[in-house]
């Protein structure tokens, strides 16, 4: 299947000519059907031509499931553009409610906000089968009711990992605290990685509409489980209450130069991590045109070299932490594997070598995905007895790194080539190992005694 923008940064001529070439070969082998080419007049991008026949070709050849978005889009009719909208509209609601989140956090105790969050995650999962017609759709229409229910959706779930990092400083001495929250995150990738292969077997199965109401019946499950089995303190911890009585000190929090420096950095760890999340798949197969099987290898050794780096990172980090202090063990973790990261991703780029390409490229994921762990204990502690609200600033800061990410990557690199897109990543996750030197090491200190004293 080869796919042609006349719009796009890549040649058109050259695409007709490539195809022509190849058609020659596949008349040869006896297999003319086996390959197809669908020209678009488009910028660089899918559009609905072209995902449509994306999903006919591969439903055609190998006759897989398709994905929900691939169900409405058929369903309903709905535009490549429109379905980018929906899909954009939960990253602006989730990153938007994340502090405020925490806040809640801080203020009733993570118990109640996560188990409120998981409700209203299974709530707005369960509405998205109803957005069609009849439904929803008969009422507001169908794009509107998708983005209605997708901005619900960020809103229930924007307070997940800062009520997470609340739960990790309740129950998790200081020195175990990055491990802790970094282990909260890889099962959050490794679960990312499982769902897409799950759901779209499930909608194999039994349609799209039922897959998310049995998404939607074990999120409740799940939700009902924690309400019970949860607390929000150790025994003998005073379950939140003293978060009730204090408001949030929403200027000293916004104005305390520690954590807009962590927060700062954290933008620029993002930024580098969500160049592989969107753009890694397309580079290895249009950039350094490796097959698709090779391509999906590559991509999944990659996040598991992530998921391992998180948890690594966040191990050493403590182990550090209880020899050198706090703050300089953290640091330590965090700047060694963001340094490295960086030189990896070049090494990665201007390297010629496929095995190699991807070997560098891995490494750099895993290594920077390191100071994750490092990040969030030590923001959280810049507000004691406030972690939630400290954690939802950080992960604010993290969303819009990575919401630029995937803009700013495709118009370097339609200006200057990939490899500078890539280079560009570098020189943003070194800026983000500078904030770690900028922290005012006084106020570290007084926040790891604070958070000793538990």
């Amino acid at each position: 299947m080869e796919l042609a923008r006349s719009r796009s940064f890549f040649s058109i001529q050259g695409a007709r000519e490539t195809f022509t070439e190849a058609r020659g070969a596949f008349q040869a082998l006896g297999a003319p059907g086996s390959l197809d080419m669908i020209e678009d007049d488009f910028e660089h991008g899918y559009t609905p031509k072209t995902r449509e026949g994306i999903y006919r070709f591969f439903q055609q050849h190998l006759a897989l499931p398709g994905s929900a978005a691939d169900e409405e889009i058929r369903e309903f009719g709905i535009s490549e553009t429109a379905m980018g909208t929906i899909f954009s509209a939960f990253l602006a609601s989730y990153t938007l409610c994340m502090t405020p989140g925490g806040g809640l956090a801080d203020r009733f105790g993570p118990r109640l906000v996560l188990a409120v969050s998981g409700l209203g995650a299974a709530l707005f999962t369960g509405l998205t089968a109803l957005c069609g017609r009849p439904g929803l759709g008969a009422l507001l229409g169908v794009v509107p009711a998708f983005l209605v229910v997708r901005l619900g959706f960020g809103l229930a779930t924007a307070p997940l990992y800062p009520a997470c990092g609340r739960v990790v400083t309740n129950w998790i001495r200081p020195q175990g605290r990055a491990r802790m929250q970094a282990l909260i995150l890889s099962g959050a990738s490794v679960g990312s990685a499982i769902s897409p292969f799950v759901f779209s077997r499930l909608i194999a199965l039994i349609g799209w509409r039922r897959a998310f109401g049995w998404a939607a019946g074990a999120t409740v499950a799940l939700s009902l489980f924690w309400w019970r089995s949860a607390r929000n303190e150790p025994p003998g911890g005073r379950e939140g209450a003293p978060a009730r009585a204090e408001p949030i000190p929403w200027g000293r929090l916004l104005a305390d130069r520690n954590l807009l420096l962590l927060t700062l950095g954290y933008f620029c760890l993002n930024y580098f991590e969500y160049i592989f999340f969107y753009w890694i798949y397309y580079y290895f197969g249009e950039i350094r045109h490796m097959g698709r099987d090779q391509s999906a290898g590559y991509v999944t050794a990659m996040f598991l070299t992530m998921a391992a780096g998180l948890f690594g990172g966040g191990w050493v980090s403590d182990r550090l932490a209880a020899r050198l202090g706090l703050l300089r063990g953290r640091r330590t973790v965090a700047v060694l594997g963001m340094t490295a990261s960086a030189v990896l991703l070049y090494l990665g780029a201007a390297s010629s070598g496929v095995a190699a390409t991807a070997t560098y490229l891995s490494l750099a994921l895993g290594l920077a995905s390191a100071a994750e762990g490092p990040f969030w204990a030590t923001a959280m502690e810049t507000g004691p007895g406030k972690a939630g609200t400290a954690g939802g600033i950080l992960n604010t800061g993290g969303n819009l790194g990575g919401m630029l990410a995937p803009i700013l990557t495709p118009v370097i690199a339609a200006r200057l080539g990939w490899s500078w897109g890539l280079y560009a990543g570098s020189a943003m996750v070194l800026l983000g190992v500078a904030a770690w030197f900028l922290l005012d090491a006084a106020a570290a200190t007084a926040a790891e005694r604070q958070a000793a004293r538990g």
